[in-house]
């Protein structure tokens, strides 16, 4: 027994053998694993028991993953500083923090970058999670909820549930519409076409009274006339709504609604359409001749 724990403890326990450095590796890793887990478990908690929103949660997510970078930090120089052959390399991390920086920020500028955007995005708070905003994608202008702020990245869950992942560097050099703070009210716009010979005022009302019969509109503001086609007379109906998920539920609802209503008061909404008159001719049968589209 004596044999087998002065083994254990010559090639195991000893830092100078490859055996020994592999196990205060792995002790090394479990337990910043193990002090990363309880950061995180005592935040959740935090963040589970206050009801009354004293906890900045865009904060709390941030730093809960600056923490667990910062564990492994420090255990990576603890490690290196007990294993005698990488005694070297740890004297070398710190001495030569400002050589390093230069260099991990040549090979990671983007990574940097983020990391210093999200932490702008932390000091001046142009939003927060939860806040509903929109902003600038590939994809067009996308409308959605804050989810997180990480230490690169802000996510983004949209109303039909994508998930907009934006580098915080984009994040914090783009215009950001906040709708939560700046205007809780959203309009909707729903253009309508009617013929020249229909009543305007007529189709005005029943676009303004079709709206205010909506639950979801909150204040009818306006349904001036926009436009003047070829054929038609456009009428934008103006309604407040108070999320922009409201917004998308009114505006379809209206189009559906607002052209049942024309059609019971009569009131055409013109369309594109082709008469073919009969010519006769002298030497056959009358041959179809179309006209213009009217």
């Amino acid at each position: 027994m004596a044999q087998l724990y002065h083994f254990f403890q010559q090639n195991f326990f000893n830092p100078n053998t490859l055996e020994g450095a592999l196990v205060y590796l792995a002790l090394f890793l479990s337990v910043a694993l193990l002090i990363a887990r309880i950061v995180k478990a005592l935040f959740t908690g935090a963040l589970k028991h206050d009801t009354h929103d004293l906890i900045d949660r865009t904060a709390a997510t941030f730093f809960v993953q600056l923490s667990r970078v910062v564990i492994y930090v420090v255990a990576l120089v603890l490690y290196t500083h007990l294993i005698p052959a990488l005694h070297t390399m740890g004297t070398a991390l710190l001495t030569g923090a400002s050589v390093s920086a230069i260099v991990i920020g040549l090979a990671a500028q983007n990574t940097l970058g983020n990391f210093v955007a999200g932490l702008s995005l932390l000091l001046y708070r142009p939003l927060e999670v939860g806040d509903k905003v929109q902003i600038t994608a590939p994809t067009g202008l996308e409308t959605g909820t804050v989810r997180s702020v990480t230490l690169g990245y802000t996510i983004l869950q949209t109303m039909d549930n994508r998930h907009v992942v934006v580098p915080n560097s984009l994040m914090a050099n783009q215009v950001t519409v906040n709708l939560t703070r700046v205007n809780p009210r959203v309009m909707a716009i729903v253009p309508m076409g009617i013929g020249y010979s229909a009543d305007i005022d007529k189709a005005r009302q029943i676009m303004m009274e079709t709206a205010q019969a909506h639950p979801l509109v909150q204040e009818v503001d306006s349904c001036p006339v926009t436009d003047l086609g070829e054929s038609t007379v456009t009428l934008s109906l103006r309604a407040w709504c108070a999320t922009p998920e409201d917004k998308s539920t009114v505006t379809y609802a209206l189009y559906e609604q607002i052209k049942k209503n024309f059609d019971s008061a009569g009131i055409e909404i013109p369309y594109p359409y082709r008469n073919v008159v009969l010519m006769p001719t002298t030497n056959g049968p009358k041959q179809a001749q179309p006209e213009a589209l009217s």
